[in-house]
């Protein structure tokens, strides 16, 4: 660290891409309390002229200008390469997610920054999306009662900027990761269907049918072919159903009139029937700003609940599954080979 404003210290970022999503960390990098934007590295520059800070085309530049973490926002191909450079240099990273391509180009970043006791994370922001941080909250309050199925739908137009991987890898881990980390459980087995529709060599929709741990059903509907833009988790239990929107940040309750039913003729009866509905009252910020934020303090040496590279490691194992059991068409256990979530 070193003393930036006269007042106190500052943290010494940079930034890997300026792509869509690089932008927009750059533009939270920029406005963060405690941390200054140093140097981003792109081969093809900054056309816009919109970043203040040096813009240098190789990593090894950026590297000279002297960093205390760096934040990986480049295709997911060069996650591996750029990742194990940053950990011989000494410097933590913020990998945005998927961790890396294959299974086992992430066990080996793990391997390099836990090593060294560099701290490092991965960019799943779904679990700063205040909807979903209001719901994990309240199903470990156990206002749901018994959790029995998971649903997400992820679904919108197709995006140019995404060329190295497909549907599975690049919005599909969004849903890996926030089931797990919502319910507290791990995939225990999934199955899998995709096709390919947009003329590209990777998936652009996906199918799931999983199970966690715990017995509870996981389904995942994920594609790039719908002109509907469509982001919802809807867990349901015994109490009723929560209806997480994220890109809103709503958080709604549905629930389940039958549960309390004290007539004895219905009572032995685990029935459904339609109770209130309340929309809760969130404070929402903005989640990419929280996950800086989190990531800092966790440079700073402060606890924090990042999202580790043993957790993004783990998605990526469940996601390769996914992809292997829709190409043979079976039905897959997820190894537990990285520990608990």
């Amino acid at each position: 660290m070193s003393i930036m404003n006269g007042r106190e210290p500052q943290l010494r970022a940079g930034l890997i891409g300026l792509g869509a999503m690089g932008r927009n960390h750059a533009r939270v990098l920029s406005n963060m309390d405690g941390v200054r934007l140093v140097g981003v590295m792109d081969p093809a520059g900054d056309p816009t002229g919109a970043i203040l800070a040096p813009v240098v085309p190789t990593l090894r530049d950026l590297l000279a200008i002297g960093l205390d973490y760096a934040v990986v926002a480049c295709p997911t191909a060069f996650h591996e390469e750029i990742g194990l450079e940053l950990a011989a240099n000494g410097v933590a990273a913020l990998i945005e997610k998927p961790l890396a391509p294959s299974v086992e180009a992430a066990e080996r970043l793990v391997e390099a920054f836990e090593s060294r006791g560099l701290p490092a994370g991965v960019g799943h922001i779904e679990r700063y999306n205040p909807s979903l941080q209001s719901l994990r909250a309240r199903l470990e309050a156990g206002e749901l009662g018994e959790v029995f199925q998971v649903v997400t739908r992820r679904q919108g137009p197709f995006p140019h900027r995404i060329a190295d991987v497909g549907v599975v890898m690049d919005l599909a881990t969004h849903d890996i990761d926030l089931t797990g980390w919502v319910t507290g459980q791990q995939y225990k087995s999934v199955s899998a269907r995709t096709v390919s529709r947009s003329g590209r060599p990777h998936e652009d929709m996906v199918a799931v049918v999983g199970q966690l741990t715990d017995g509870t059903m996981v389904n995942h509907l994920v594609n790039w072919l719908s002109p509907l833009k469509e982001r919802s988790t809807v867990v349901t239990g015994e109490r009723g159903c929560f209806v997480a929107d994220t890109l809103t940040a709503d958080l709604t309750f549905y629930a389940n009139a039958a549960f309390d039913n004290e007539w004895d003729v219905l009572r032995a009866f685990r029935g459904v029937a339609e109770g209130d509905m309340i929309r809760y009252a969130i404070r929402k910020r903005e989640p990419l700003l929280v996950e800086h934020e989190r990531f800092r303090d966790a440079v700073e040496g402060k606890e924090s609940d990042i999202v580790s590279l043993r957790q993004g490691l783990r998605t990526v194992q469940v996601a390769d599954a996914l992809l292997r059991s829709a190409r043979d068409e079976v039905t897959l256990t997820i190894a537990d080979r990285v520990g608990a979530r």
